[in-house]
């Protein structure tokens, strides 16, 4: 048995993609961490409430729906980063630039603080702390990369239960350049999990790996699984044009704008599907420069914009054997004849992107919409709610000779108001109501859409987003085992101490006044780390008891000394330890800096206006102050405007010296290499633009800043128009597969509600015995094969005689046994002087416990309990309740029948042969006994030119090529896995002993 969950994306409008799978013994897989377009981290707390019983991740497609939240909950949820993660070598290339490309066009992406228990929600619209590009690429390079058909035993998190026998699988999906088809194999529990796949080939990617070579079988591993989890995201498309048809009509509608002297503007995301559009226009622009629309697409540009698109493409390029095979073999050909090198695309060939121009920065896409040159932008992302896409709409609306082309259906999110792509695509479905029009006019209405406006933070802001990072780095260190936050306050005063007499050394023949203010720096920085320590502590305080778990046992302020583990998994079953650290240097223990204070210091940093910096106690040592008051008077008597004074004519001179210096070294290089001057140097060229000009804004002070909304209106006289480049399979692909495939259980998810019930409404007559489950978000549903499932105990005597068989990781062994609900008599204890199980009637002595006056004393015990409630102590919590006996399988005679040595009348089981041939270990064999073995054909085995040997699926056919000859060629027989016995002579006896010898022999009781 196992559950699944749909954490997100299941029948429901936003397109994300987050699935549970919940394994026998407590493993959990986790596919996908998709987010939407609104990025709220609200999405995410259904998965946090199940990271710490995370055995694994897996995921599927490089796209924001599959992993767009990935590095969000890397950075923000504890132990996150420390699970095991899967993908294969694309998946993760893209992914890291995917995501890069995210954070640094949007702010949104970080997400928006949400009110914290016990704290008035100040201000919504406090960004969180964005993951740099140092931690994205660590969060990337943790993950495990897998190749296609690549079975594979993952390691578990630390806290994960065993995974035993547990095998993972990834096989094609089309859609994505990597993208996967996962196959989970746990003991007799095979799971297909297919979330967007698409079966047909396209230009540059390869289609779904479902069908064999042959195209017309399921591959071996994917036939009849336990369940097949299957999206049903897009089977309402309408009619679905094919490849050459699609494409032809993508390029219809660029070549007729561009003529007009339009501009083009495609958005599409930065990592998947934008690698197949831009393939398209490379070889389309190759193509066409020399055919009869040679001026049209000489006249025009093809842009790739994205802050990532260079590393995307060099991506692409290096990643060769995941392309589609026949462009692989094109650039293969073309680096033999010595235009490339290994990895590198070849001049000429179709990795060759002279055609496509690579954008990354804002100056680069605002000088290409500024020409009045026609061109074609293909940017990011298709929501048009961040990227370069919103920067070129906001630009191209009001021209009505320019198009939009959206190449797939922008679903909606839980956004207020509907963001610019969603608006598109409803006018465009406006349009299509009154016949089936090709484009459809802006005509100039008004179309509504937001910008956000970044600025900082409010005294009462700032207190609120101290007061979360405080708390979020206690839940931190408190859920991953790390209590060392108090202890090493001291090592860090100590660190700072030797920094600074290590200064102080240096600088010694300073005069009194700066030794006076350095010690009262050093005294100032003391204090203020001893408050930080405080204010951790209180934050600490405030984590409640839900978000720790089982870690409550460790906290001193609360007086809970027992904990619920029944029902409980993984780490949340184990006592928690925390060994705790201590810092020593050459010297032995540092020394804690806040067992040494002062009464007056001890009641200035405990108090509350301390830990909140009001104005009232910046006076205080250690108290804030603003940058606008002057430090109080040292020692010396010297007032602080003197020390300041004094100090920032010091600063001035050195920075007078530095900044001559470098101004005299630009000069140079600016007169040496003509930079700057002469009368072109302002000129732009048409054909080339600047790559070193961007016109990002400013960025603020560091710091923590807030999100404001601003509401805008255009004029929209863009035309729209829609060609399908989703990538996504169709209905009746899904009608032909899932037959196929005979699940016995099909659930449905990643799509709307109309879209996953009309699938279901389809599969449910069309495959027979196959229940097809409809689970909405956050539904758990019990699936499996192992629905009849029971469990008894095996006697001592029978196991004694059971002689195992491995058989793929599974032991495996046939026997006849007698079921009964007798205990047995092995497992009764010895009484004085009798042996056990002579005599039925033997009673125990007074002090020893029969298992039936257990099992009333048990009983007792809880109606007792449940009438006296206040009576139940820590022990009686504790224990489980009572259980009827598990049946007992003995061996198929009973004991006495063996203690008189009466014969049996039942026969023992015939052995079996179990196990699953592979027709080419099979040529290994015959080929090592001296007979000649060829491949016939897809899964056909000719033998010494007489016997053929066909293998489908678990069976495995034999039959004699050529009657009369050989002697044994007159023979015609089966092999399903089983069988009793070896006849035959010749060829086709060796044969047959050849295959029973590559199944497991299992010997019965």
């Amino acid at each position: 048995m196992f559950n699944f969950t749909p954490l997100l994306g299941a029948r429901a409008e936003s397109a994300a993609s987050q699935s549970l799978l919940e394994l026998d013994g407590g493993v959990k897989i986790l596919v996908d961490v998709g987010w939407d377009d609104a990025f709220k981290a609200a999405r995410l707390e259904a998965l946090s409430e199940h990271v710490s019983t995370l055995s694994l991740i897996l995921l599927t497609h490089p796209t924001i729906e599959h992993l767009g939240a990935y590095a969000y909950c890397c950075k923000n949820l504890p132990l996150f980063a420390h699970i095991p993660v899967y993908a294969t070598i694309p998946v993760i290339n893209l992914g890291r630039t995917l995501l890069s490309d995210l954070y640094s066009s949007t702010p949104l992406a970080a997400s928006i603080l949400s009110s914290t228990p016990g704290q008035a929600d100040v201000s919504p619209n406090l960004l969180l702390d964005a993951p740099t590009e140092e931690e994205i690429s660590s969060y990337f390079d943790h993950i495990t990369s897998l190749k296609y058909s690549q079975p594979h035993q993952p390691i578990a998190s630390t806290w994960s239960p065993p995974l035993d026998n547990l095998t993972i699988t990834a096989y094609g999906a089309g859609h994505s350049l990597g993208g996967t088809i996962w196959h989970i194999q746990h003991s007799l529990e095979s799971i297909v999990f297919a979330n967007d796949w698409n079966q047909g080939r396209e230009n540059l990617l390869p289609g779904a790996a479902f069908l064999s070579g042959s195209g017309q079988e399921i591959l071996e591993p994917l036939q009849r699984p336990t369940a097949l989890i299957c999206a049903a995201k897009g089977v309402e498309r309408g009619e679905i044009l094919a490849r050459k048809d699609r494409d032809a009509a993508l390029i219809s509608l660029v070549r007729e704008t561009v003529a007009a002297g339009g501009k083009v503007l495609i958005p599409t995301d930065s990592s998947a599907r934008m690698l197949e559009i831009a393939f398209l226009l490379n070889e389309t622009w190759r193509e066409g420069t020399h055919g009869p629309y040679g001026d049209t697409f000489r006249s025009a540009r093809v842009y790739m914009a994205s802050k990532t698109a260079t590393t995307t493409v060099k991506y692409m390029k290096n990643m060769l054997e995941w392309v589609e095979e026949s462009v692989r073999a094109d650039a293969e050909a073309a680096m033999t004849k010595g235009k490339g090198q290994q990895g590198q695309a070849a001049a000429g060939g179709p990795l060759d992107w002279k055609h496509v121009r690579a954008l990354e920065k804002r100056g680069q896409v605002e000088q290409v919409l500024k020409r009045q040159k026609p061109c074609v932008l293909l940017t990011s992302d298709r929501t048009l709610e961040w990227g370069f896409a919103r920067q070129g709409f906001k630009v191209l609306a009001e021209d009505g000779r320019n198009l939009v082309v959206l190449t797939e259906e922008v679903r909606g999110s839980d956004r207020v108001q509907k963001g610019l792509g969603r608006q598109l695509w409803e006018r465009w479905r406006e349009g299509q109501r009154g016949g089936n029009v090709k484009i459809v006019e802006g005509n100039g209405s008004p179309i509504e859409y937001g910008d956000t406006a970044i600025k900082s933070l409010s005294d009462d802001e700032l207190a609120v987003w101290e007061t979360y990072q405080a708390r979020q780095r206690q839940l931190h260190s408190t859920i991953q085992g790390d209590h060392t936050l108090a202890d090493s306050t001291g090592a860090e005063i100590a660190d700072t101490q030797a920094a600074a007499d290590e200064d102080a050394g240096h600088a010694s023949d300073s005069d009194e006044e700066d030794e006076d203010s350095e010690h009262q720096g050093r005294a100032l920085n003391m204090t203020a780390q001893l408050t930080q320590s405080q204010k951790r502590q209180q934050a600490a305080e405030a984590i409640t008891d839900g978000e720790l778990g089982v870690n409550v046992l460790l906290r001193a302020q609360t007086a809970v000394h027992d904990y619920e583990v029944r029902g409980k998994k993984g780490r949340e079953k184990v006592f928690p330890f925390v060994a705790k650290r201590s810092r020593f240097d050459i010297f032995g223990e540092l020394i804690r800096g806040e067992e040494f204070l002062r009464a007056e210091e001890k009641d200035a940093g405990s108090g509350e206006n301390a830990v909140n910096g009001t104005a009232g106690d910046r006076g205080m040592v250690g108290g804030k102050r603003k940058w606008s008051e002057l430090p109080v008077g040292g020692k010396g008597g010297k007032s602080g405007r003197q020390q300041f004074s004094k100090r920032a004519k010091m600063e001035d001179g050195r920075a007078g010296k530095k900044g001559g210096k470098q101004d005299d070294i630009d000069a140079a290089i600016a007169l040496a290499t003509g930079e700057g001057t002469g009368p072109g140097a302002a000129e732009e060229d048409e054909s080339e633009l600047d790559d070193e000009s961007d016109y990002e804004p400013e960025d603020l002070d560091s710091g923590p800043k807030k999100v404001v909304f601003i509401s805008s209106h255009l004029s929209l006289n863009m035309r729209i128009a829609h060609v399908d480049f989703s990538g996504l399979c169709s209905m009746r692909a899904l009608q032909m597969i899932v037959p196929l495939v005979r699940p016995k259980k099909v659930i449905l998810t990643s799509g709307t509600e109309s879209e996953v019930m009309r699938l279901a409404e389809v599969l449910r007559p069309g495959v027979e015995g196959t229940e097809v489950l409809t689970p909405r978000e956050g539904e758990v549903v019990e699936a499996g094969g192992d629905s009849n499932a029971w469990s008894l105990k095996l006697s001592r005597a029978l196991v004694k005689k059971l002689t195992w068989q491995n058989v793929k990781g599974l032991g495996v062994v046939a026997l006849t046994g007698r079921l009964s609900a007798e205990v047995d008599a092995s497992d009764v204890p010895q009484i004085k002087g009798h042996a056990a199980g002579a005599d039925s009637d033997l009673k125990a002595e007074d002090d020893t416990e029969t298992p039936k006056r257990k099992k009333a004393r048990l009983l007792d015990t809880e109606s007792d309990n449940a009438n006296n409630p206040t009576s139940i102590t820590k022990s009686s919590t504790t224990t489980k309740p009572a259980e009827l006996p598990l049946p007992i399988l003995d061996l198929p005679c009973s004991l006495a029948s063996l203690a008189t040595a009466q014969p049996t009348t039942q026969r023992p089981t015939r052995p079996v042969h179990v196990g699953d041939l592979r027709l080419a270990s099979l040529r290994e064999i015959l080929s090592a006994s001296g007979h000649s073995a060829v491949f016939a054909g897809e899964g056909t085995l000719l033998v010494n030119g007489v016997v053929i040997v066909r293998k489908s699926g678990a069976r495995i056919e034999l039959e004699c090529a050529v009657r009369g000859l050989d002697g044994g060629g007159r023979g015609r027989g089966r092999v399903m896995g089983m069988g009793a016995g070896v006849e035959g002579g010749g060829t086709f006896g060796a044969v047959k002993r050849a295959v029973y010898g590559g199944l497991a022999v299992v010997a019965g009781v």
